[in-house]
């Protein structure tokens, strides 16, 4: 199961035997079909197609793949070479495009890459549009364009500051204030397009940057996963340089996360929870976030006069419910913040901007902003799916058990309990199950994701 084909993109180990992995002949056949939907969307015989990829080692051999693939098939391509998920997004729409594709595995090891795809509007497609690309592709039913028809190819290798400006140009960015501030940061960029583009933002606004890790190689010196138990060099280096607080994303660049002044993590789940509250200050509406995200989002949303929406987890179902409810920001705990005023897409360089305006009006420490904000405690767990294994049935057997409580099953199967909730669903982008508990106390948090990971077992076990 290292081929997952789902809403979130065609994303594959390296390597392996085709329609296992995502080898050679996969990124051609499911590029084929994208430019077949392409072409019948946009109604162009030779539309226009924007491409970027983070740094990872197969991103130049899959962008080759992909691009000549799309080129044999009519399409125009921009080119931005390396680059970041919500720089393509915004490229999309400021270059006119009818679709775009980012070449990227987001928060997965470096044997991972993916292709994820997105529409004229620089958004990923809903479920109806990636089902008809998968079919075509199972099919195989592509016609590809004579010579005098191929595509061309327009490279342009500015749009990271393109999309830094545009950062700047946001009336919410408070740059002259951010630049008094006098800030020092760490960023970790985990080796990949986030080492150039989050410290060129930064400096942009006046902040001195310490970088750890952010030479684009795509040798990723940690689990890329943003996560607390991934970031040890990055708290340790916050603390050694005196920093006001470190920065790091994931390697596409749609997931953002902090570490206080004292090396402590800020806790990806509050990147939204403070973006969310500045955003608020100034702007005010309601929210969105995931199932799996804080309730602290509701708490501050509430607290500001606003009215707050959860959406199933993956980023295009956030949006929709964020248009649904004219959301002024949404976005989920993993560290994506979306803000429909820059664009509908998951964007860390927004997000560091609006968490540097706040702190200049908070005027507070890192930790004392966190400590400013409702407590919760999350554990996220994950079980490894065996190929066979009955997941559908599975959760079922968790929902009949438990169909007394507060049951979502839009998604998986959520259980809120009073003080607790805990989350299960099949993963868009691994061959796992999620585990995602919040409850007042990290201790229980982790004991009610070890009581359901147990749950999980023993039924599937009586399923084996």
């Amino acid at each position: 199961m290292t081929l997952i084909k789902s809403i979130s993109g065609i994303r594959g180990t390296i390597g392996g035997a085709p329609g296992d992995n995502l080898t050679p002949l996969d990124a051609v056949k499911f590029a084929s079909a994208y430019a077949l939907w392409i072409k019948e969307n946009s109604g162009k015989a030779a539309p226009k197609v924007v491409i970027g990829r983070d740094a990872r080692l197969s991103g130049s051999m899959i962008q080759a793949l992909v691009q000549n693939t799309l080129i044999g098939m009519g399409c125009h391509i921009v080119d931005l070479g390396l680059s970041t998920t919500p720089t393509v997004e915004l490229a999309v729409t400021h270059e006119h495009a009818d679709g775009g594709i980012i070449l990227t595995a987001s928060h997965n090891p470096k044997q991972w890459n993916a292709l994820k795809l997105l529409n004229s509007k620089g958004e990923f497609l809903d479920g109806a549009e990636g089902q008809k690309i998968l079919d075509s592709a199972d099919k195989e039913d592509f016609n590809y364009s004579e010579v005098d028809d191929l595509g061309k190819v327009q490279c342009i290798d500015d749009y990271i500051d393109r999309h830094i400006q545009m950062v700047l140009d946001m009336p919410v960015t408070q740059i002259d204030a951010i630049k008094a501030a006098g800030f020092k940061v760490v960023v970790d960029g985990v080796n990949s397009t986030g080492g150039i583009a989050i410290p060129a933002l930064c400096r942009a606004l006046g902040v001195e940057v310490v970088e750890l890790y952010c030479e684009p190689t795509g040798l990723f010196p940690h689990n890329p996963e943003p996560l607390k138990e991934h970031l040890g060099d990055l708290c340790e280096a916050v603390k050694e340089h005196k920093a006001d607080f470190g920065i790091t994303v994931d390697p596409d660049v749609d997931r953002l996360a902090f570490v206080d002044e004292n090396g402590e993590m800020f806790g990806e789940e509050y990147t939204l929870v403070a973006c969310a509250d500045y955003i608020l200050g100034h702007q005010k509406g309601n929210t969105v976030s995931n199932l799996s995200s804080s309730r602290a989002l509701r708490d501050v949303t509430e607290k500001h006069g606003g009215m707050y929406f959860t959406a199933a987890v993956g980023e295009v179902n956030v949006v929709q419910k964020m248009k649904d409810k004219e959301a002024v920001i949404g976005g989920e705990g993993n560290g994506g913040i979306i803000y429909p005023e820059s664009h509908y897409g998951r964007d860390a360089l927004v997000g560091v901007a609006m968490f540097l305006s706040l702190l200049t009006e908070k005027k507070m420490k890192v930790s004392e902003l966190k400590a400013s904000y409702p407590s919760y405690f999350m554990s996220k767990k994950k079980v490894q799916l065996v190929k066979g294994m009955p997941v559908d049935a599975i959760l079922a057997a968790i929902h009949a058990t438990y169909v007394s409580e507060e049951v979502t099953s839009i998604d998986g199967i959520k259980i809120d309990f009073a003080d607790r909730w805990v989350h299960m669903r099949k993963s868009n982008t691994e061959p796992i199950i999620r585990i995602y508990t919040e409850a007042p106390t990290q201790q229980t948090a982790d004991d009610l994701a070890l009581q359901f990971i147990a749950e999980l077992e023993e039924i599937a076990q009586q399923h084996a």
